[in-house]
Parts: structure tokens; sequence; C-alpha cells
């Protein structure tokens, strides 16, 4: 039985690393099939390690495990023609096609967009690259290599984050990867949808250093409106107080509270209405002036005070919540109810392992994790079934180095 929104949509998909994988997960987590072509030695972070110290096989690892679910996985060697050709064939059956190379890359393989578009004039084709593809405004740094660090950097991100001014701090997460790769989702079903209208595909792109940017919105409006140059101000907010982090006995909570009513709420709870009180605490922007005054009276509070101890006096009242570890996660009620921790299988390793669920929540036709992620070319033999190879024809593919079956599990 089809399962998700996106059942009968197929993706083919050409991407390696972050970016690119993370939006044909989201595509394939809410039922899109999604066909993942990898090389002959397999996507670069295949083996790029976390392995569980019990896997036996060492195909993938977790990073791989993670953002490779659900999909079916074909290695290919694309500088082969006929390798080539079975793109093509793919291509055929498909609604879309992402890859995230280098600019140039696929029109030397002779599988550029405007090729492509000959073959199927229904498809999506997107990219997700550093700086854009020249078709859609061609940018000086159009031929330079990209990682999420560099995203980060250059699209203000770095810039407004950290203790202070002079420190600026990466995100944790690949941000830089992963925001880019969730707008090419979102831009590559606002052109299916186009295609099944009108019957007409189209070329999209998203560039990482413009996705971090559209993240970083506000610093746009501050310069363009008020002349600011905006820098790291720690973990609290420009404008509006408490919105910030706090110390506890055991670790750090967060609290915001810039309404009336939220700072009221607060000030009850921690049993200080002459804050309350103090016309010169008024507003979310007096408190913001004030900012040094209040951070001192809230610290005292919860550092007197454990982070659950925090959140029972704070939780349902005013917005709070713990700094959590991935322990704290993992033992977090909410996880299980929403299903947000799941497991899988994971070949070589003789029991399940644990992977973030599907976020996108919808009551008729929900997304979830259905499969592992493929072993390296697991599925070659039965996509190219498919499209009309013989095992005879499919077993000489492999022995003249065009295609890899897998290996299995053992």
């Amino acid at each position: 039985m089809k399962e998700g929104p996106l059942a009968g949509v197929r993706i083919i998909d050409l991407t390696q690393m972050l970016a690119g994988p993370f939006c044909t997960m989201l595509l394939a987590d809410l039922g899109a099939e999604v066909i993942k072509i990898e090389p002959l030695e397999g996507d670069l972070i295949r083996k790029s390690g976390g392995y569980h110290p019990e896997d036996r096989l060492r195909d993938y690892g977790g990073y791989f495990q993670s953002i490779n679910r659900n999909k079916k996985g074909l290695a290919l060697d694309l500088r082969r023609p006929e390798a080539q050709e079975i793109v093509r064939r793919l291509v055929r059956t498909a609604d879309a096609l992402v890859e995230n190379f280098r600019p140039g890359v696929m029109e030397r393989l002779g599988l550029s967009y405007e090729a492509l578009r000959e073959e199927n004039p229904r498809l999506v084709y997107g990219c997700v690259r550093g700086f854009g593809d020249p078709r859609t405004g061609r940018s000086p740094y159009a031929e330079w290599p990209c990682f999420d660090i560099v995203a980060q950097a250059m699209g203000g991100l770095m810039g407004i984050t950290g203790p202070g001014p002079g420190q600026p701090t990466k995100v944790g997460p690949g941000i830089g990867d992963i925001f880019p790769g969730t707008l090419m989702a979102l831009g590559l079903l606002a052109a299916i949808l186009h295609a099944r209208e009108t019957g007409r595909g189209q070329f999209l792109d998203v560039a990482m250093y413009d996705a971090i940017l559209a993240l970083c919105e506000r610093i746009v409006w501050q310069h363009s409106y008020l002349g600011l140059v905006p820098g790291p101000e720690g973990n609290h907010h420009p404008f509006t107080y408490p919105f910030d982090t706090f110390p506890t006995r055991d670790g750090w909570v967060t609290i915001a509270a810039p309404t009336e009513r939220q700072w009221q709420r607060l000030c009850e709870a921690m049993g200080r209405p002459d804050l309350a009180q103090d016309p010169e605490l008024s507003g979310g922007h007096a408190r913001s002036r004030q900012r040094e005054r209040v951070r001192e009276a809230i610290t005292a509070w919860t550092s007197a005070r454990t982070k659950r101890e925090v959140v029972q006096a704070l939780g349902g009242i005013v917005p709070c919540g713990p700094v959590n570890t991935v322990v704290d996660i993992f033992q977090d009620e909410h996880m299980a109810r929403r299903e947000m921790l799941v497991q899988e299988e994971h070949p070589g390793v003789p029991s399940p392992t644990t992977i973030v669920g599907v976020p996108i929540k919808l009551t008729e036709t929900p997304g979830k994790v259905r499969t592992r992620a493929p072993l390296l070319g697991e599925h070659t033999r039965p996509v190219l079934r498919e499209l009309g190879y013989s095992d005879e024809e499919i077993e000489a593919l492999e022995r003249a180095g065009i295609v890899k079956l897998p290996r299995l599990a053992g």
C-alpha cells in the first residue's frame, strides 16, 4: 500500500553530503519514491564514520542512515555512457531530479537540464549549490566550492551569533546545508505541482549563501530601516527582555517574557512584586535597556534552583525550557509521544538503532520512517529490471564496472 501524501511522486536523487540528501529525505519521509544514485565508491558520507561498535558490515554509519532513510539505492559510474543512459531512462519516469554538483558537471556528463528536458518535458530539475546556478543569476563565486561553515559565515549567521562583539560563532548543526535543503524540498513541490497542472517542468536552484541570508532576514531590515550593523549579542534578544538563558544549579534554562502579562507572571513566580511594579521596567524595550539589572535579578532566583525546579515553577505560565543535552532529550516524554525518536534496523548491527523521526505531522496522510538507508547499490537490480534490463544485461554492466550490486549484510 502506498503511504504518505507524496505517494506516486518519483525523485531521482544525485546528491551527496548533507544539503541534497536532507532535501530528498524530507520528500521520502512524506511518501515520495526517492531513487538515490551514488558513485561506485558511494556517497562521500557513506564511509564518514559514526559506526556502531557492533556493526559487522560497516556499509554505512549513523550519519548516512539518519538522512538517507526511506530511499532506494543505485550505484552507477556516471562517467560511462551506459550509466548516463540509465539516468535518461529513469528521468522519463520521474517527476524531478535533484543534484548538488558544482556548475558544469552535469553538462560534461551530457545530463544537463536542457538535455534531460528533451527526455521528459514535465521534469523538474533542482540543484543546491554554494552560490547558485548561472541560469538564475551568475554569482562572482559561482565556481567556488562551499560547505556549511562557509555559508554560515557569508550569509550573516555567524556575524550575529556568539557571546559578544568580535566573537562570531558557528551554529552547532549544519544549518548551512539543512536550511537550503529544506527550501529546495519546498521549491520542488511547488514546481511539481505546477508541472502536473501544466505539463511543463522547470529548472530551480537554491544557493546556500542565499538561503542563510533568508534565514537571517532580520539583519537586512535592521540595516535598511535603522542603519544598524548587527553583531553577536549572546543569547538575548536585541529588542526585548527577558529573552535569554539563565544558570541553574545543574545547568541552564531559557526564559522569555517579552509581554507585560508574561513579565508580571514571572515576577510573581519569583516572589519579586517590586520588579513588576517598577515603572523603569515597564515594557520589553525598557527592560532591554535595563538588561543587566533584570538579568541579575532572574539569575539570583534561577541559580538557587535546579532546571527541573525552574521549569516546574514557570512551565505553562511563562515561556521557558531547559537547555537539554541529548540524554535529556532521550528521556523526555514529549519525544516518545511525538514519535521523534524512532528505532530502525541497521545492516550488520544486531539490534535496532535510534534516529530522528519525522517532524511534519499530518493527520490523514502521515509521513513515517518506513525503511532504513540502502546498502551501496542495494536496489540496482530491481530498478534496472523495471527499466527493461535483463539479469544478464545487469550482470554484464556490473562486470564492466558500470553499476554496482550490493554486498549483503552478514
